[in-house]
């Protein structure tokens, strides 16, 4: 006896659906549309985004190129199906790494990849993307959707994303112009951004995120922990064109004490006083949960503070003043002193959970 003939074998039989796929590029063709800029005028749908350095106003630009992703931030999105600021994330941690160099961000593209494609969550997360894009100034000119069955829980997804900006050569940033004396500027951050979601997850595992937050009224714990990470591009471009700003640190994962030594030149040490901002309370609150220690709090997360200029002496109060008429949250937070290239942060007793003075120091 032989055996019936097998139906013919179909992509969507294997979980992929090319149909989905088309409709979700029609549902987000306005989405990018609208993130549209001077050196990009295309359409997506081809094999490759386009942009035109020329048209963007520049003579003799480097490019400067970041990519990141959002990291465990993504399980509590899942647990909470909250998918319309997740792509917001994904911007700012690469665009706000281009900034530091003193590049403006020009593109942006994205990969979305999934075990079974959602059209309605895909789309909320690129909905997010573009207009975290526009809020940039960068276009939104390709990336790319994978559905691959079995390679992901139902429900799941990952995200990378990829920018691109350029500077003029003569005002790349380097950090080579810091010298001791300098001040030390922090823009207030959101909330944990995109940093250390491994640890809080593991603090808030059991915990009900759809509950009124503990530490603060008119808000959830959802609300705190997804609250989506800082854009800090356009306050800062019209200062970079200005070239009042020496070095910029994203404080991303290794929190301050990795990262402001990245930008400093030998012979220069960061002094940070913690004293002279209150921590917000989402990190007292892990702080108490989990019991952590002030500097691993300092090496972990971004404790408050999202972005770290070095400006000269004679500037600080200008550059405040700019960035505060734009909306940011500015604080004096510390100097630049002669020693080995590093990393001090310093917190009175109380102010970050301890009952006496307490010193961080990396050395990069």
């Amino acid at each position: 006896m032989t055996n019936p003939p097998r139906p013919p074998a179909t992509y969507a039989d294997a979980g992929v659906s090319i149909e989905a796929g088309n409709r979700l590029v029609k549902a987000i063709a306005p989405l990018v549309r609208a993130t549209r800029r001077p050196g990009a005028e295309a359409e997506i749908g081809g094999f490759g985004g386009l942009f035109d350095l020329k048209a963007a106003g520049f003579s003799d630009p480097l490019l400067v190129a970041a990519t990141d992703g959002v990291g465990t931030k993504l399980k509590l999105a899942f647990a909470t199906g909250r998918h319309d600021s997740i792509g917001q994330d994904l911007v700012a941690m690469c665009v706000n790494d281009l900034i530091v160099q003193g590049a403006e961000p020009l593109f942006f593209l994205d990969y979305f990849a999934t075990g079974r494609l959602e059209t309605g969550v895909a789309e909320a997360v690129v909905a997010g993307i573009a207009r975290a894009c526009t809020a940039a100034g960068c276009a939104l000119i390709g990336g790319e959707t994978a559905e691959m069955p079995g390679m992901y829980a139902p429900g799941h997804y990952d995200l990378a994303g990829f920018a691109v900006g350029a500077v003029e050569r003569d005002r790349l940033l380097t950090g080579d112009r810091v010298t001791p004396g300098d001040r030390l500027l922090g823009l207030s951050s959101s909330g944990a951004h995109s940093n250390g979601y491994s640890l809080i997850r593991r603090l808030v595992d059991g915990l009900d995120l759809t509950a009124a937050a503990p530490f603060g009224p008119g808000r959830t714990l959802a609300d705190a922990l997804l609250a989506p990470t800082r854009l800090y591009v356009k306050p800062l471009l019209p200062l970079l064109a200005e070239g009042c700003i020496r070095a910029l640190a994203h404080i991303t994962g290794g929190g301050l004490l990795e990262n402001v030594p990245r930008v400093l030149p030998e012979g220069c040490r960061a002094r940070i006083d913690a004293g002279r901002w209150p921590l917000p309370p989402l990190f007292g609150w892990l702080q108490r949960l989990g019991g952590i220690e002030p500097a691993e709090l300092a090496r972990t997360f971004n404790c408050g503070i999202g972005m770290v200029l070095a400006v000269g002496a004679d500037e600080a109060a200008a550059v405040t003043d700019a960035l505060r008429a734009a909306g940011e949250t500015v604080l004096a937070i510390g100097e630049v002193a002669e020693g080995p290239r590093g990393c001090e942060v310093a917190g009175a007793g109380g102010l970050w959970g301890t009952d006496r003075a307490w010193r961080a120091v990396h050395d990069a």
